[in-house]
């Protein structure tokens, strides 16, 4: 949902008169949304009802909204993003283009969601987790009589030879979690030299996160590298589909949400990061067949939820692998090393 041609010039004739506190009109939000469409408009309707406050709501990937966000830096259109995984929006924090705000909900909140904006200054906080895995077609296996695969070693074998599908971590959180993920694993040569020979394999890198486990659910791809909670969606859905926690351990995403510097409804935006950490607000998530934990304690937890305490889960450093300098550095080894390898 985009703002009219005449809202858009009559917010730049505003902004140029310096009198941006009205370019947007009052009574409405920007809402850059980093989960699935299924989840964001239920979320953004839900606000306009409690409200009164219209939402003009974009889907994007994590790394596409952070991008969007630096290149929007000098003259803001967003207030709010929401969703999606941590690490973009530590490093958004870290490079001042997030607002710090510690909402009076947070002592509502699971330690690991508090751990997230105090390692922020308060510049993001902690809505949701999940862990890391994959999910492959049972039916495509059993035909094409394969093994199933139980590691993420297994991604690499020549069997499953452009059977995998996974994200592009320039554009897909769920992707840099991946590849975050391995390097604490396994250690960083190690962990270059498993994605090398799993690209091999890898039929295309999407730009959504979650895009691979819809093909994994559809058998148009036999392997999904995504969240769980993501493939979990599909399973529910009725999709032969079998969702792997990998036995060498996994890492796990902690979904952020942050307030964009110069947002042009500050206030609202500070309506909506108060509501979305309601437990109203995130029971909308398992309604909407979202199966991730939430991150206030008194939300209903979907039963479909993976459950956290029973997967092998890596002690993640959000910190490091959300910094700049790590992100920045390890994509581009990840665009040298990996990607631009032949098949």
């Amino acid at each position: 949902m985009k703002p009219s041609v005449h809202h858009t010039l009559l917010a730049a004739l505003l902004g140029a008169a310096g009198a941006p506190s009205f370019a947007q009109g009052p009574g409405e939000l920007v809402l850059y949304c980093g989960v699935q469409e299924e989840w964001c408009r239920p979320m953004a309707a839900a606000f306009e009802k409690a409200t009164n406050i219209k939402v003009l709501m974009t889907r994007k990937s994590s790394g596409e909204i952070y991008a969007q966000i630096k290149a929007e830096a000098a003259n803001p259109k967003g207030d709010v993003w929401w969703g999606g995984t941590g690490d973009p929006q530590l490093q958004a924090a870290e490079e001042a283009l997030t607002d710090p705000y510690v909402s009076p909900k947070l002592d509502e909140l699971q330690d690991w969601a508090v751990k997230q904006a105090r390692a922020s200054k308060f510049r993001t906080v902690g809505i949701y987790a999940g862990a890391l895995g994959y999910s492959f077609n049972t039916q495509e296996l059993a035909k094409r009589k394969l093994a199933e695969p139980k590691c993420w070693a297994d991604l690499a074998k020549p069997i499953y030879k452009d059977d995998v599908q996974v994200a592009n971590p320039n554009s897909s959180g769920t992707a840099y979690t991946m590849l975050a993920t391995l390097v604490q694993l396994l250690g960083e040569q190690k962990a270059f030299d498993l994605m090398k020979a799993m690209h091999k394999n890898v039929n295309q890198y999407t730009k959504s996160g979650a895009a691979p486990a819809r093909v994994a659910a559809t058998g148009e791809s036999l392997i999904g590298i995504t969240f769980q909670h993501d493939a979990v969606t599909q399973a529910v859905n009725g999709a032969p589909v079998k969702v792997v926690s990998p036995c060498e351990g996994t890492g796990y995403e902690i979904g952020s949400m942050s307030i964009i510097k110069g947002a042009k409804n500050l206030a609202n935006a500070r309506k909506w990061y108060d509501w979305a950490l309601s437990p109203e607000a995130q029971a909308i998530a398992g309604a909407a067949k979202s199966f991730q934990v939430p991150s206030n304690k008194k939300a209903p937890v979907p039963e479909q939820a993976p459950k956290l305490a029973n997967i092998k889960l890596i002690d993640y450093d959000f910190a490091k692998y959300g910094s700049s300098a790590e992100r920045t550095r390890l994509l581009k080894k990840w665009d040298d090393e990996v990607s631009k390898l032949p098949k």
